[in-house]
């Protein structure tokens, strides 16, 4: 098991840990209740993600550094033809009702 990345917060650590699972990369969060004590302890206690396999330590970095690079989401918002939600550029189904966007050919 070897150190990978430490997050701001829980929240961070936990995305970075779906988008490994994702790509088949087994992850472990460590002292990710402890980060509740920030300001109150004299420590270094942000979640930290560890890889599981230590021969998925590079390409985890890899896929880390290639995450967190990502451009801005761009695009426009667009209507839900199902429903009529309004839906933010970036998302490429509808949140309300699970339909698919106009660029699905579906």
């Amino acid at each position: 098991m070897r150190e990978l990345y430490q997050a701001a917060d829980r929240v961070e650590a936990q995305i970075l840990k779906d988008h490994l699972q994702v790509e088949g990369i087994e992850t472990v969060i460590v002292g990710d209740q402890l980060s509740g004590a920030v300001g109150e302890l004299p420590a270094d206690i942000y979640p930290t993600l560890w890889v599981l396999d230590d021969d998925d330590l590079a390409r985890a970095k890899q896929l880390t550094e290639q995450y967190f690079s990502r451009p801005p989401v761009s695009g426009q918002r667009w209507r839900c033809r199902v429903c009529g939600e309004s839906i933010d550029a970036g998302f490429e189904i509808c949140w309300n009702c699970g339909s698919p966007g106009p660029n699905d050919n579906e």
